[in-house]
């Protein structure tokens, strides 16, 4: 007879939407069933921008239903997004609903917090990019506007780690997700206490650590039914667990986990805190099986989001589909921006502000919707290639093979354009690495796989990425000069 089936449910949620996915694991293979699929859309609600952290709530627990109606499940768990957080009070309730990091109320605070302590030595203690939506930056916000929620709290959990708790009522803060605060030291991997005193922060609270692969207990007895589902601490930030679920083959190898954020780097055994990365801005987050990511975050494919969202106010409706195929069509861009210019990061209209920077640099306005996308594709494989040329230097490692995961690695266009732009070879897929990792991470857990590499090994064996082999086009070279020309640094503009 053959080794029983195992079930399991892996929840994914990215900053646009969510989905459930329940993997059965039959010992060599695992085979993958969507069960739910909903937006995910922040609600602006006076001046803050909030998430719907209760809808999320009732999406989980109806994907729940809908996985056992299926059969026996053996575990589940929860990714998301990284650095926003919820706050409890001390009755475990709810303070206010988690603002987004989309909200302005940190504008400018990087430069405020550099006054306080020197960013050199934040970064030689937490080895984080400095990124105005990091939680640090938000708590800092927080106090300094006298918000009644921070002080009522008791518990700060991020947003994996909230559901986690509503589902099982244990109160944790997975390492990976803790990572992306910039609250985390990188060489002890526990909370940087003395610099949250320093900028004035409750170090109470934040709740113990554990590492991704800790099962913290069961789902609630008014959940489960008759039979329990183990609750499982995955790879709770969803790079960390689309990290997870790439077959990455060693070292030359970079990934690109693809979504909202595109987030450019390798797998590393140590974190790299010297001057010069923390100079150019590179981040060191937490992986699985003490791992570092190190990577740099990139805008990513909100431009193309917000460039729909623009088209749509303009009662232009276009599918992402359409858009690339509008995109492929257009030609190559006549101009180029830098994704990672503050002026995209909540724009009130994606479409002028792409303009408004072409018009300011005595570019051709772009007119068309393929226009706009086919900048803003070239524009992420530009910032790409800056990314990869500076990993080389900073790991002194040569790259060969890029593995594009995520929902951007359904974009041929945008696959094809990161070949060309870096001149390396590019592995397209799984489009659901995050849930894959997530569910492998469960798998590593239970038992049921022994380590990653033996994870990685399994998908590799029953998986196949689309192959885009790069074409020699000197515009690359120039491309990347205007917009980056010798700038010495690679913090945000």
């Amino acid at each position: 007879m053959g080794r029983p089936v195992q079930r399991l449910l892996g929840i994914d949620l990215g900053a646009e939407s969510g989905r459930a996915i329940v993997g059965s694991f039959d010992g060599e293979r695992l085979a993958l069933e969507l069960v739910s699929r909903f937006p995910n859309r922040p609600v602006r609600a006076g001046p803050r921008l909030y998430w719907d952290a209760l809808g999320l709530l009732a999406e989980s627990l109806e994907a729940i239903g809908k996985a056992k109606a299926g059969g026996p499940l053996a575990s589940l768990a929860i990714d998301s997004w990284g650095v926003d957080f919820g706050l409890l009070d001390r009755t475990g309730a709810l303070v206010g609903m988690p603002v987004s990091y989309r909200d302005s109320r940190t504008d400018g605070l990087v430069e405020l917090v550099d006054r306080l302590v020197p960013r050199a030595e934040m970064y030689a203690e937490t080895g984080i990019q400095a990124l105005q939506v990091n939680t640090l930056y938000q708590l800092v916000a927080s106090r300094r506007d006298g918000e009644g929620a921070l002080a009522a709290a008791r518990t700060l959990l991020f947003i994996p780690d909230l559901l986690t708790f509503w589902l099982s009522g244990e109160t944790l803060a997975e390492t990976t997700v803790a990572s992306t605060s910039g609250l985390l030291s990188a060489r002890s991997t526990g909370w940087a206490r003395a610099l949250m005193e320093r900028l004035g922060l409750p170090a109470d609270i934040f709740p113990p650590l554990v590492q991704a692969g800790t099962i913290v207990g069961e789902l609630r007895g008014d959940l489960s039914g008759a039979v329990p589902v183990r609750v499982v601490a995955t790879a709770s930030h969803d790079t960390a667990a689309a990290v997870a679920g790439t077959p990455l083959a060693g070292d030359g190898c970079a990934f690109i986990s693809c979504g909202t954020w595109s987030l450019v780097g390798v797998e590393r055994d140590a974190p790299i805190l010297t001057a010069r990365s923390g100079e150019l801005n590179f981040t060191n987050e937490a992986g699985v099986g003490g791992s570092v990511r190190y990577l740099r975050n990139v805008m990513g494919l909100w431009l193309v989001q917000g460039i729909r969202r623009s088209l749509a106010a303009r009662s232009i409706s276009r599918t992402y589909e359409e858009l690339e195929a509008e995109a492929t069509a257009a030609g190559p861009a006549t101009c180029h921006v830098d994704p990672d210019d503050l002026a995209f990061l909540h724009p009130s209209d994606m479409v002028e502000a792409i303009r408004r920077h072409c018009r300011e640099r005595r570019r051709e306005i772009p007119v068309e919707p393929g226009q706009l996308v086919r900048i803003a594709l070239e524009s992420l494989a530009v910032r790409y290639r800056w990314v990869i040329g500076r990993l080389e230097e900073l790991t002194d490692q040569r790259i060969h093979t890029i593995h594009i995961v995520g929902g951007g690695s359904a974009n041929g266009l945008l696959c094809q354009l990161t070949a060309n732009a870096t001149g390396r070879l590019v592995l397209s897929g799984p489009v659901e690495a995050a849930a894959i990792g997530n569910l492998l991470v469960q798998l590593i857990a239970t038992g049921a796989l022994a380590d990653l590499p033996q994870a990685r090994a399994m998908l590799a064996a029953t998986t196949s990425p689309r192959r885009y082999e790069p074409v020699a086009e000197p515009r690359w070279t120039a491309a990347e000069e205007a917009l980056f020309g010798s700038r010495a640094t690679g913090a945000p503009s």
